[in-house]
């Protein structure tokens, strides 16, 4: 019963707001008093409701204000009405208002966006091995017995560095004969220098002085052939000189009989194949005493498959990582050879990458995976992935402004390990930030979620 008397009342007030609006204090007293809620009795006194009518002074009202003027009623959330104007951060939705010490304070890095340089590439597998022209054997060279093996394996050694010593009866007879024949061809000058300065004067025959320069000669014949010998053998002819005069001096250590083994390159010893006392040098024999190798270069033998092999070529760079897990550890090489055949099981192509090895690190028969250049696209605008940032679906990166950062919403192209291709929505030469973005993007989310509110 009271809810219709109550809804008669409410009908009743709005007819009388609308009709005579100068009334709306007594509608409100009256309904008021009926019990009906504050917001109803606003609905019902009509728009005018809270104003004075035209021609009405300041003292009307409810009956209870006795001249007093009437108070607008406070601003409710929900009601349509702003409590507080918008800060800086919401004058504009995309932006974010930020000075330039804050800029630097959050580490956010700002860069120009320019063209560049876009590079494809294959991910094949490979295996690490020694660089053929890096790697060499040290060789018997003569029939003999191993003296002394002065390297250990895995010592460094230069080129040119006594590795081992042989003792040779072959080195002996080579040696004397060599010795021998320098001997007979001095004494053999001598004597054609006599007969010629005897025949110069006509104090002797002529058949005395050709004779003695025919004798002369074939010494020298005999010294150069000695001196060739020596030469086979790796053996310097002033050297065995220089040494003969040597024992003469210490009777008890004759060098006749040793044959010194050279490293042929400066490396490592990586494979020691005899030990003291062993015979080498004949059929049957061990024909080599150590490998040396060049580790600071290696090589990496990648199977391309026929499909990609087109792709790939010679002077192309090549980035390098472990096969096992873990392997962070990268490297930058550069394809050396693509062979013009296919394997006839596998179907593929060798291709051979040089890689540095300074620190030793990539060692032979270690597997691998190389990420092959195959192009490089030119692009006009050419920006890192980390200045990239995602926001409400879309791929969006800040650009810097007087006051801040501007959303900019971009259309990306083509891209590679590092950067992507701008197609639209950002021109060569604007500054963009490339690092921290997301404190950029949590900025503007909080600006956007205020200015909504």
């Amino acid at each position: 019963m009271r809810l219709f008397i109550l809804a008669a009342v409410l009908a009743v007030g709005i007819a009388i707001g609308v009709a005579a609006p100068a009334v709306t204090g007594f509608v409100r007293t009256t309904l008021t008093t009926a019990g009906l809620p504050p917001s109803l009795i606003t609905f019902a006194a009509g728009p005018e409701a809270g104003r004075p009518a035209a021609g009405a002074s300041h003292a009307e009202g409810d009956g209870n204000d006795h001249g007093k003027p009437a108070v607008k009623p406070a601003a409710k959330p929900g009601d349509g009405h702003v409590e507080h104007p918008p800060s800086e951060a919401e004058d504009e939705e995309g932006h974010v208002r930020m000075t330039a010490e804050q800029v630097r304070n959050q580490d956010i890095s700002v860069v120009k966006a320019e063209g560049g340089t876009l590079s494809r590439h294959i991910l094949v597998p490979g295996t690490i091995t020694p660089d053929t022209d890096r790697i060499a054997r040290v060789p018997a060279r003569v029939v003999g017995t191993v003296a002394e093996m002065r390297k250990r394996l895995g010592d460094d050694v230069r080129k040119g560095e006594v590795v081992a010593v042989l003792d040779s009866r072959e080195v002996a007879d080579a040696k004397s004969d060599y010795l021998t024949a320098s001997v007979k061809a001095e004494l053999e000058k001598t004597n054609f220098d006599r007969q010629q300065a005897l025949w110069d004067k006509r104090i002797s025959a002529e058949s005395a002085f050709l004779n003695a320069k025919a004798v002369y000669s074939e010494a020298s014949l005999r010294q150069d052939l000695a001196r060739q010998k020596l030469s086979a053998l790796g053996l310097n002819a002033a050297e065995v000189a220089k040494l003969a005069k040597q024992d003469e001096t210490t009777p008890n250590t004759s060098t006749l009989r040793q044959y010194e083994l050279r490293s042929p390159l400066t490396g490592r010893i990586v494979e020691r194949k005899v030990d003291v006392g062993t015979a080498v040098g004949k059929e049957g024999d061990p024909s080599d005493l150590y490998t040396v190798a060049d580790l600071s270069t290696v090589w990496i033998e990648l199977s391309v498959p026929t499909s990609e092999l087109a792709k790939v070529k010679e002077g192309a760079g090549v980035t390098v990582t472990p096969s096992q897990e873990g392997g962070e550890r990268h490297e930058r090489g550069k394809v050396i050879f693509v062979s013009p055949l296919l394997n006839a099981d596998t179907r593929a192509a060798r291709v051979v990458v040089a890689l540095p090895n300074k620190d030793m690190a990539w060692r032979p028969g270690t597997y691998v995976t190389a990420e092959v250049e195959i192009a490089q696209d030119a692009v006009g605008v050419r920006i890192p992935k980390a200045a990239l940032q995602t926001v409400e679906g879309k791929r969006v990166v800040f650009a810097r402004t007087e006051e801040g950062f501007e959303k900019r919403e971009v259309e990306l192209g083509r891209s590679d390990d590092d950067a992507f291709e701008v197609v639209s929505g950002l021109r060569p030469g604007e500054e963009i930030a490339v690092a921290n973005t997301f404190l950029l993007k949590a900025e503007l989310g909080k600006s956007e979620a205020d200015h909504d509110h």
